[in-house]
């Protein structure tokens, strides 16, 4: 039966552990695209208007299980790189999971034993259609289908023209459409209200 402590448990879920697994997954990117000398950076978590900004991390107003990292350009550009970033949520989560699960298996705070079981759930939730080779419902691959693309092809033999990652630049670009087509939609009803 669904009571008071699942529906807790539920909103810590929501608010608290899977906006932390989702920005330590787009940080495995970051991380590794730095080595190769990333351009123009950012992290985004959440859809629609832009709540704050806080320097390469972009929290958007709505949120729900999406993220992503974009940049603009890397200085030291190839097949390597294009490996070692797309593996690097894969191998950034997993290292983060296992060793928060042997610190628990260990007697590492055992009074949160229960939210760090949970964050470990999802951790590996996301780890699970990350590394499964596969095309997502807007056609896209994910990051197990684009590395093994990458490994057995040598580069991307999908069909769909979009770049992997959007360019930092033309993400804040779509997104000051976004922001006026809101204005003219609220200036619309304004009108249509008076």
């Amino acid at each position: 039966m669904f009571g008071l402590s699942n529906l807790v448990s539920l909103v810590v879920s929501a608010f608290i552990i899977l906006p932390v697994v989702l920005f330590l997954r787009e940080l495995g990117y970051l991380v590794v695209s730095g080595m190769f000398g990333v351009v123009k950076p950012r992290i985004t978590i959440g859809s629609g208007p832009r709540f704050v900004k806080l320097g390469i991390l972009d929290i958007r107003k709505y949120y729900h299980f999406y993220s992503w990292f974009s940049y603009d350009d890397l200085k030291r550009d190839s097949k390597l790189a294009y490996i070692c970033i797309y593996a690097s949520p894969i191998l950034f989560n997993l290292t983060i999971a296992l060793l928060i699960n042997s610190l628990i298996a260990n007697g590492w705070a055992e009074e949160y034993k229960v939210f760090w079981d949970r964050f470990i759930f999802y951790v590996f939730y996301f780890l699970l259609f990350d590394i499964v080779p596969m095309f997502t419902i807007n056609g896209k691959p994910n990051n197990g289908m684009i590395l093994y693309e990458m490994i057995r092809y040598g580069k991307r033999v999908d069909c769909n023209p979009t770049p992997f990652l959007p360019t930092t630049s033309d993400m804040e670009k779509e997104h000051g459409e976004f922001v006026k087509r809101i204005e003219e939609i609220k200036k619309e009803r304004e009108e249509n209200n008076e």
